[in-house]
């Protein structure tokens, strides 16, 4: 896991904050309806099967928008929840949980479709080598939170940052002149980071389009080269020329069009790493429901 995700904690009360600054604002003035010292029990439930995902982010809304609430979950945080299950109770003033309640919800909705996602591609590469890996087109806000949820759904990360991995795509080896002026830029910005307790640790990625370019790139020393929208036949060639230096030490990562579908297939080719941005971006949140009753 990345460096990143140790420290999560600090991330978790600013992303709740921020929700709910944007769904509270100045007061909830439909739980004013409600007297003022009513207590309530809260039930979450699931209404689908999936991966639980986001508990602390669910009890930190609590903690900002209900402080006496007491919580006891049911299920895990990355355990299979099943259709109707009683996922968390919930004890407080009635009020105060009906303020959270929503922002409370949509941490864990979204969290848990990202980690149910990530775990349908993890299960598709079971019995292989190759890592299903994330991107950076994650909802702006929310990268560390769904970062997180990929680890969860067995998934592994990618550079969480542009200040943690240099990733040279087509843009930068036009501009810098060729793959090998790239790749030999690449190492000078990352020695001239070794302060940098992020950058310092960070790695150095290139994509290429062609074989030509692998070639180039292999020959110029390059340890973790993307193979970007290459053909089946490409990838096998790329995985047998990388054969040809260093007995292929160097990681290949498959990006490009990767689907549920066809992500097996990438994966038996012998590739280390399959990339998808779709893991974050093209999300289907998770049904839950919280239903209460007075105490």
């Amino acid at each position: 896991m990345d460096t990143a995700l140790h420290h999560l904690h600090a991330t978790i009360i600013e992303n709740v904050r921020a929700a709910l600054l944007e769904d509270v604002g100045s007061g909830d003035l439909t739980a004013q309806l409600v007297p003022l010292e009513a207590r309530a029990r809260a039930t979450v439930i699931s209404r689908e099967a999936a991966i639980l995902c986001g508990q602390d982010w669910f009890y930190e809304t609590f903690k900002q928008a209900a402080p006496s609430a007491t919580l006891d979950w049911h299920v895990a945080e990355g355990a299979v929840m099943g259709v109707n299950q009683t996922i968390v109770t919930i004890e407080g003033n009635a009020r105060e949980l009906l303020t959270a309640e929503r922002t409370a919800l949509n941490f864990l909705q979204l969290l848990s479709g990202t980690a149910t996602t990530v775990k349908q591609y993890a299960d598709a590469l079971h019995g292989t080598k190759t890592k299903i890996v994330d991107s950076r087109k994650t909802i702006p806000g929310l990268r560390l939170a769904q970062k997180y949820a990929v680890t969860v759904g067995g998934g592994h990360n990618h550079r969480i940052a542009l200040y943690d991995g240099i990733l040279i795509k087509e843009n930068h080896i036009a501009t810098a002149g060729s793959v090998t002026k790239v790749l030999v830029n690449a190492q000078e910005v990352k020695d001239a980071a070794l302060n940098n307790p992020f950058a310092s640790t960070a790695f150095v990625m290139i994509e290429v389009e062609t074989l030509a370019q692998l070639t180039e790139a292999l020959g110029a020393g390059a340890q973790m080269i993307l193979l970007d929208n290459m053909t089946h036949d490409m990838i096998r060639q790329a995985v047998a020329i990388n054969m040809t230096f260093n007995n292929g030490t160097a990681d290949l990562e498959v990006s490009g069009n990767v689907t549920l579908d066809n992500v097996r297939g990438y994966a038996e080719l012998g590739v280390d790493r399959i990339s998808s941005g779709s893991l974050t971006k093209h999300l289907r949140a998770i049904d839950f429901s919280m239903r209460m009753s007075a105490i």
